[in-house]
């Protein structure tokens, strides 16, 4: 563990040879000689031409490409093959968290079959960049749209996440000819990872909460020439676009959350405490508000752990079996959904779906990172109200924590310009159901779209 966490600590210094319009390939913590950049090393035929080097304010973008070493692909193989699994749960279903059988058929088909460097094939199709923000590196992908006037959208993961979650979004975003889109409704991508996800740097120093997050995004899309933007989140990123929002800078014309915060203070303030629902609920109100009340009893323990005690959590960061278990018991439905993979069912995500994501976590060493992020905002809620007054979309997925009734999302955002609910789909939405929620978002913002010129 020492020497994986060694080289990861390192891997900003060593790529920073990869400046203005240079690629550098790193291994985390192996840098090869930089090359040239041509025009077209990071694009796919679908993706236009990149700018690079000096951003808009002056400011370095550093191209990058992922390469992960082959010795730390070897070393994870030797480390799953080596876990000491515990006992069998005692009960049949899922109420004592993953069960056994799931999580070693994960383990078998993690250290045999699965192939990280499809992953890595996908990440480095798309053009990625590092830059500083407020002394940290933000990793990001960025792809322009060949339509013109495309509208610039910014997408931000949650937890357990990545930027891996939010890849599938990107064509049908930017190429919407191609899923059954107009090009008039055409977007400029923008997905970062969040401080302390992934590439970016992990945060020395407290006070990287979804606020500082909130305001990095704004510099990030200033930075790279954007004058008007749009902004969409799921999980943690539903609260970072809902602070964006309260704090409504005059570049963001309005965002889109699928997992809306729209739970009134009071409601929110019974669930948490456990108490039945109030005799006024409307059916749609009383279904979640007792969703929120079960997720709060029984659903988010991970949440207090790393809310309280995230440094804690040694295991996570030594085990990659450890990791995995972690993080497909984000809640009751996702792992539902996900246990159901590994049982030869096919839903939604598949098994290479589950791995990208847990092996992106893995190979940069950012469980235990990631999880600070909880310490950083606890004792705040996720799902109440916060104050937003700028133009909002939201989307409804059934298998969500809560189903967030449209009547709570009137008042909770006075400018809501869209409400859609779907007959399917979860908590990972932009992963699970990507046509959905990407028509979603085309949709939504077709209306903004007239006062967002000049874009850039």
């Amino acid at each position: 563990m020492s020497k994986c966490m060694h080289t990861i600590r390192n891997w900003p210094v060593l790529i920073a040879a990869g400046a203005v319009g240079l690629v550098s390939s790193t291994s985390l913590g192996h840098a090869t000689t930089p090359t040239k950049l041509k025009e077209n090393d990071m694009t796919q035929s679908t993706i236009a031409p990149q700018s690079s080097g000096q951003s808009a304010d002056g400011a370095a973008l550093r191209p990058f490409r992922v390469n992960i070493a082959q010795e730390q692909l070897d070393d994870l193989r030797r480390r799953i093959a080596a876990t000491r699994f515990p006992e069998q749960e005692t009960v049949a279903d899922h109420s004592q968290g993953v069960p056994l059988a799931t999580v070693q058929a994960l383990a078998k088909y993690w250290a045999t079959d699965y192939d990280w460097r499809k992953c890595e094939a996908k990440l480095n199709a798309y053009p990625q960049f590092i830059t500083a923000i407020d002394g940290l590196d933000i990793h990001f992908i960025h792809v322009r749209s060949k339509e013109k006037d495309a509208l610039p959208i910014i997408i931000t993961h949650g937890w357990p996440g990545s930027i891996v979650e939010q890849m599938k979004l990107i064509d049908p975003l930017m190429n919407p000819t191609a899923h059954g889109g107009s090009a008039e409704d055409a977007f400029d991508v923008v997905i970062p990872d969040m401080p302390g996800y992934g590439f970016s740097g992990k945060p020395t120093v407290k006070g990287w909460g979804p606020d500082r997050i909130a305001r990095a995004w704004v510099v990030l899309m200033k930075r790279l020439g954007y004058t008007k933007f749009v902004a969409q989140g799921g999980d943690w990123g539903s609260v970072i676009v809902d602070l964006m929002a309260v704090q409504a800078p005059p570049e963001l014309l309005g965002i889109h959350t699928n997992m809306a915060g729209v739970i009134p203070v009071d409601l929110d303030q019974a669930a948490f405490a456990g108490r039945p629902a109030p005799a006024n609920l409307s059916p749609e109100e009383k279904l979640a508000y007792d969703r929120l009340r079960e997720v709060y009893a029984k659903g988010i323990g991970y949440g207090f752990q790393m809310g309280l005690r995230p440094q804690s959590l040694y295991g996570i960061a030594d085990s990659p079996v450890g990791l995995a278990g972690y993080f497909l018991d984000h809640d009751a439905r996702s792992l539902a959904l996900i246990a159901r993979v590994f049982e030869g069912e096919k839903a939604g995500l598949t098994r290479d779906d589950v791995l990208d994501n847990i092996t992106y976590t893995w190979l940069t060493g950012t469980a235990v990172s990631g999880a600070r992020l909880y310490w950083e905002y606890f004792g705040k809620s996720y799902f109440a109200v916060k104050g937003v007054n700028i133009p909002v979309a939201v989307s409804v997925f059934p298998d969500e924590l809560y189903p967030a009734p449209r009547s709570w999302a009137e008042r909770a955002y006075p400018k809501l310009i869209s409400f859609n609910t779907h007959d399917r789909g979860g908590h990972f939405a932009g992963w699970e159901q990507p046509a959905l929620l990407s028509a979603d978002v085309r949709t939504a913002f077709h209306s903004l779209r007239s006062t967002a010129q000049p874009l850039r």
